[in-house]
């Protein structure tokens, strides 16, 4: 329905909510003619159960404590009889759907729907009908059913309205009735009143007292204002005595008004029936006083179809628009699903198309820190979590830099080397092997640190990668275990190489000595202008044993006194070389582990998952993958069953409101 259709229903909704009542109209009147075809598709919308798919449709609620007298205001507008008995006569949601007949004054027609089934019927059987329907839904015995019973009634008469009559209310359970028969009726009644499409017509009986009804309970609980509750007061000639203090104080607060009735006694027929209840109503000394815009089953007709008209205006241009908006709703998740494969060349396209999407989510949360398909997920934010990996290994390879400087230590490491390592060569050279000793030592120590951090990286990698391709192929959950397998071997591959690198820098570490960065010579000339106070601390005995170097803080070398002065300056010299290069070690280390993980990051976007993933699930190992793609998943299937059940239904809706527009345009012209 285009938006000049649902134009059309809110200009025809206006016109029915301005039309007036009259209360001391006939039972029917011509105001039916302008409401049946609206009511007809709200009507057909109920029958095609719409409401499954959360619209809900105006309706005229029926409720009452058990006696309360609801079949008897039912039978008199309906012009039939219903089931009557001891306990709840009222099993099912029973909606009565009448409508008027003026070309056939002498042949009714009635009929049930349930369970798909439409069951003729006539006036002298419709009881039984409705009995032999209510123990085939709801079983044998004095259970109760929350699926609903129609009855149609097409007759001379009757008022156009749709009503759900839903059973009596009652406390205690009798012999044969489930010991919660109260909160299961509860349950029904709350379900049909709560929605604010719902009109609420409560039953109460003249002879209790309002306030105590457990009908007006529950319906204030859900229209605590009363603007949706209609009133109708049962069996007024049975307590006429404060009946007009009653209905005229409100101490309930229906919103919509009362209607007082009288019962129908024995025998009497319909007819018979109105004429007493209007010369009660005119002659009784007490309900005289009342109203007679507030008597009378007539009354309560014309209040019954007016309300109706009213919320019907009210809604449904509302239905309409939910009805719109369900449907493009439900085709665009429709049209997002994979479509059915059917063959092995589909079902390539497919997983071709699979792999596809999953590069290019890699590659955006991967390499480019684009995040807006994981916006809230902070552990898919890749690049900035790998950033943080990085930074922590920085920091855990500076803290190997840390010297103790109080220890009485500085300088002896040096030593204990340029001892072990002496040789007949000039003693004022730095022996490279000393110094390559030193070297390694601190590589040594700062060794599993790399290798921890790739373990770490590819860990998280490949948490990452199963979640990206898991998410793209949730439609083909057969594949899962495949595709699963195939991020785990191509992440082991990588991270075996890359553990290969790391050791292999390591190594190169540890091999020789050699940098071209002038950082190296800058820092080493800045730490040796601390060797002038460094010698004369050594030479006089009068100066303080600590001494600040920048870089190490104040260091003791009091213990340095007692070697002798060349071991002592090869050392210092040696120590601020080993600290000037190590910083360009770890700058060295970090640097290239940081590119060495970018590269390989691309390395597994841009090529290896690709040729990994079609190995994996074209291997006749793992049971041909592409052809499983063939078999549908069973909540996939579910699934798509659903949405085109509701796309036919929310179709058929449509159909419906248009068709009835159609018609009123015709009979308008």
């Amino acid at each position: 329905m285009d938006e000049n259709e649902e134009k059309k229903v809110d200009s025809l909704a206006r016109k029915l909510s301005g039309v007036s009542c009259d209360a001391h109209a006939p039972l029917v009147s011509s105001y039916n003619d302008r409401i049946r075809p609206l009511l007809d598709a709200v009507d057909e919308l109920r029958r095609l159960k719409v409401m499954q798919e959360g619209i809900q449709l105006p309706t005229i609620v029926v409720v009452g404590d058990q006696s309360s007298g609801k079949s008897s205001v039912l039978e008199s507008l309906a012009g039939i009889s219903l089931p009557r008995g001891q306990g709840i006569c009222t099993r099912v949601p029973l909606i009565m759907r009448l409508q008027n007949l003026p070309d056939q004054p002498l042949q009714p027609e009635l009929h049930l729907e349930f369970h798909g089934k439409t069951i003729p019927t006539d006036e002298a059987h419709v009881s039984e009908a409705i009995n032999l329907a209510t123990d085939e839904i709801a079983g044998d015995g004095k259970g109760i059913s929350q699926t609903p019973l129609t009855l149609v009634v097409k007759k001379n008469g009757v008022p156009d309205l749709t009503m759900v009559d839903l059973p009596g209310i009652t406390r205690v359970p009798v012999h044969g009735q489930p010991q919660d028969i109260y909160e299961q009726i509860s349950n029904i009644i709350m379900e049909y009143i709560k929605p604010e499409e719902s009109i609420i017509l409560n039953v109460l009986s003249a002879t209790v007292d309002f306030p105590t009804c457990e009908s007006i309970r529950m319906s204030q609980q859900v229209d605590k204002t009363g603007q949706r509750t209609l009133a109708v007061v049962t069996k007024a000639d049975k307590a006429p005595e404060g009946l007009f203090e009653k209905v005229t104080s409100d101490d309930v607060n229906i919103g919509l008004g009362y209607v007082c009735v009288r019962n129908r006694i024995g025998e009497e027929s319909y007819n018979e029936a109105r004429m007493e209840e209007a010369r009660l109503f005119e002659a009784h000394p007490l309900l005289a006083r009342i109203d007679k815009s507030m008597v009378g089953i007539p009354v309560l007709a014309q209040r019954l179809v007016h309300v109706q008209a009213m919320i019907i205006s009210k809604c449904l241009p509302d239905i309409v628009k939910k009805i719109n908006d369900k449907l493009s709703a439900n085709l665009s998740e429709l049209n997002r699903m994979p479509r059915h494969i059917c063959s092995v060349a589909e079902a390539m396209t497919a997983y071709v198309q699979v792999v596809g999407l999953s590069k290019e989510s890699l590659k955006k949360i991967l390499m480019r820190g684009e995040f807006d398909e994981y916006p809230d997920d902070k552990e898919m934010h890749c690049t900035a979590r790998l950033a943080e990996l990085l930074n922590d290994y920085s920091e855990q390879l500076q803290k190997s830099t840390v010297v103790d400087g109080t220890d009485g230590n500085f300088l002896m490491e040096e030593i204990k080397v340029l001892e072990e390592t002496k040789a007949m060569w000039l003693p004022n050279f730095v022996p490279r092997s000393a110094f390559l000793a030193v070297l390694q030592r601190k590589v040594n120590k700062i060794s599993d640190t790399p290798v921890e951090l790739i373990a770490k990286v590819w860990i998280y990698i490949e948490k990452v990668v199963t979640e990206v391709l898991m998410h793209h192929c949730e439609n083909y959950p057969q594949l899962h275990s495949s595709t699963r397998r195939a991020a785990q071997s191509l992440v082991a591959k990588m991270k075996d190489k890359s553990t290969e690198r790391v050791l292999e820098m390591v190594e190169m570490e540890k091999l020789t000595d050699y940098t071209c960065d002038p950082d190296y010579m800058t820092l080493w000339s800045k730490l040796m202008e601390n060797n002038n106070a460094f010698t004369e601390i050594m030479n006089d005995y009068s100066e303080p044993t600590t001494m600040p170097i920048e870089g190490f803080g104040e260091i003791e070398v009091g213990h340095l006194r007692a070697f002798p002065k060349d071991i002592r300056d090869q050392a210092f010299d040696m120590k601020m070389r080993i600290t000037a290069y190590w910083k360009i070690v770890l700058k060295r280390l970090v640097d290239s582990m940081a590119l060495h993980l970018l590269f390989s990051v691309r390395n597994l976007v841009g090529k290896d998952m690709e040729v990994e993933m079609v190995s994996e699930v074209m291997s006749p190992d793992h049971g041909g993958g592409i052809e499983r793609m063939l078999e549908e998943s069973p909540s996939v299937a579910k699934k798509r069953e659903r949405l085109q059940k509701s796309v036919k239904l929310l179709k058929d809706s449509q159909n419906v409101i248009a068709l009835i527009m159609d018609k009123i345009a015709i009979n308008a012209d």
